[in-house]
């Protein structure tokens, strides 16, 4: 069938066009009204020149204007590339670059932002709600375009989103996403926690992740239930939001669902709506299952990557208190398996690499054919991570190959910390680990070896980073030592260095306050 994720509005129209599709504060859209602005701007944006194949980006916060960008891009076949709003200049400036956007759509917040870096960018098109000098208003888009759908043919094979993803060497890669891939997660998500067509789902994780957009929200949509969109995670505005929209699903990392806890508001919230909460980004602790438990509410526990869509596994809600810490189950239409350094399959209870084979798995990098054939192999998508299995079946992710942190539900890779503080003048060679942490469930550390003669300080270093890298990147410690410990080819040990300098805080080494925005963990 050739009809891409965008028919999904479409034939919602048709089938529930009276239901209500999108809540954003004091605003709802039935799915006929919906549809009906995604056909204006699918319209507006061809008039811009955007064609089949052309990249459409987006930079803000969670609003209407994401889900009306990608639902309209889908529509013509264009390419859909969300972009982490908590990315500096160069960051966002490289993906730009290296998607070749072709339009881009941001909020007025990060005009100074676009401004600085638009001289560096391939944009034909500019595009924010406010206009200014060489930059088109959105609602200008809309006006005078018909309503009427598009009859664009989109294979299944199509790419539908670029998604960016930290990479190893330093630099981001773009996960293509096809229609295809999008369509069967959802597929094996609807299998495994029973998506309703009256689910009320509040999205406030990110949209710009893959858990944001695709665990509950389009899934949702495709099911006809109704989306609730808040602009960032706030935890005393969710535990508002729940019984006022009658929420019955939310997808979150375990740190919000800890804050929402630790909310003065969390005793008296009425919670009673809620049939599930879905998690993913890190094992959910016991003590927050049993918490929830004693509320009557049961969490899905799933373990994925963007590039798999990001379905790989899911621990059953009655099954949760019972597998604590496993990723759990395969879906339906997805294999996973644990592999060796040969490629042989390990035996129960070993360690091995988790590698993943199914219609969700991405069709590559993009431009990246070097890097799509190291990670897909004979159809097996290698994830990098390593896993057990259970004599029930059930994977427990146990390490990383690539060293990959994971604080707040955020992949951090050291290789990009590491390149940035490489540029410090007096640091002759650093290594980054992350470190335990009861919130975030891991912090960035760097292990840094002076220059000789260099006297460095720790809020030095820390400040280097700052405007050079995110926020969730930057180093919230630092350690001094003489000499990284290495291998005989040169290569960092960094288990070594987890060893060594992976407790919270090592003897004698000042504490460096952690200030937290009032919209941890989404604006950090």
């Amino acid at each position: 069938m050739d009809r891409g994720i965008g028919y999904w509005l479409t034939r919602r129209a048709q089938l529930t066009g009276d239901r209500v599709a999108l809540v954003f504060e004091e605003q709802s859209w039935n799915y006929a009204a919906l549809n009906r602005e995604i056909n204006l701007l699918a319209h507006g944006l061809r008039a811009l020149g955007v064609c089949s194949g052309d990249r459409v980006a987006y930079l803000d916060l969670n609003h209407p204007r994401f889900l009306l960008t990608l639902f309209a891009s889908a529509k013509l076949g264009a390419i859909f590339v969300p972009l982490n709003f908590r990315l500096t200049g160069p960051e966002l400036g490289f993906i730009i670059g290296d998607a070749g956007v072709h339009t881009l759509v941001h909020d007025d917040a990060f005009a100074r932002l676009i401004d600085e870096i638009r001289d560096d960018l391939p944009c034909r098109e500019l595009v924010s709600p406010t206009p200014r000098h060489g930059v088109r208003g959105f609602d200008e888009l809309l006006r005078d375009q018909r309503g009427e759908d598009l009859d664009t043919q989109i294979a299944p094979d199509d790419v539908a989103v670029i998604m960016y993803t930290s990479g190893t060497t330093g630099r981001p890669k773009g996960a293509m996403l096809s229609h295809g891939n999008i369509l069967w997660n959802n597929i094996n998500a609807s299998l495994c926690y029973d998506t309703l067509h009256n689910d009320r789902t509040l999205v406030v994780a990110p949209l710009f992740h893959i858990g944001g957009l695709n665990v509950t929200t389009l899934n949702t949509f495709m099911h006809g239930g109704t989306v609730v969109l808040d602009r960032q995670f706030d935890p005393g505005r969710v535990l508002e939001l729940i019984p006022r929209h009658h929420i019955t699903t939310m997808f979150g990392v375990p740190a919000m669902f800890l804050f929402m806890s630790q909310h003065p508001a969390f005793e008296q919230a009425d919670l009673s709506t809620i049939r599930t909460f879905i998690c993913g980004g890190a094992p959910v602790p016991e003590a927050l299952i049993r918490l929830y438990g004693v509320r009557g509410i049961a969490f899905a526990q799933g373990y994925g990557l963007t590039e798999t869509s990001p379905f790989v596994t899911i621990v059953p809600n009655d099954r949760a208190a019972e597998k604590i810490g496993s990723a759990g189950t395969p879906p339906m239409f997805t294999d996973v398996a644990l592999l060796d350094d040969e490629g042989r399959p390990v035996p129960t209870g070993e360690r091995g690499e988790i590698v993943v084979r199914g219609p969700n798995v991405m069709k590559g990098y993009w431009n990246r054919p070097d890097a799509t054939a190291e990670a897909i192999v004979d159809g097996w998508f290698h994830t990098g991570d390593v896993g057990v299995q259970d004599e029930d079946g059930y994977f427990y992710v146990v390490d990383r190959k690539k060293d990959m942190i994971i604080s707040g539900g955020e992949n951090i890779y050291p290789a990009e910390v590491e390149d940035c503080l490489y540029q410090h003048p007096g640091i002759a060679e650093v290594a980054v680990i992350g470190i335990p942490d009861p919130r975030w469930g891991e912090l960035v550390r760097a292990v840094v070896v002076p220059r000789p003669g260099t006297a460095l300080q720790e809020s030095e270093i820390i400040e280097f980073t700052q405007g050079r890298l995110a926020r969730y990147k930057q180093p919230r410690s630092v350690v001094f030592t003489d000499l990284l410990p290495r291998n005989p080819a040169g290569k960092v040990l960094k288990f070594e260095l987890r060893e060594r300098f992976g407790e919270q805080r090592p003897p004698g080494d000042a504490a460096t306050p952690r200030t937290a925005d009032a919209a941890e963990p989404t604006t950090r």
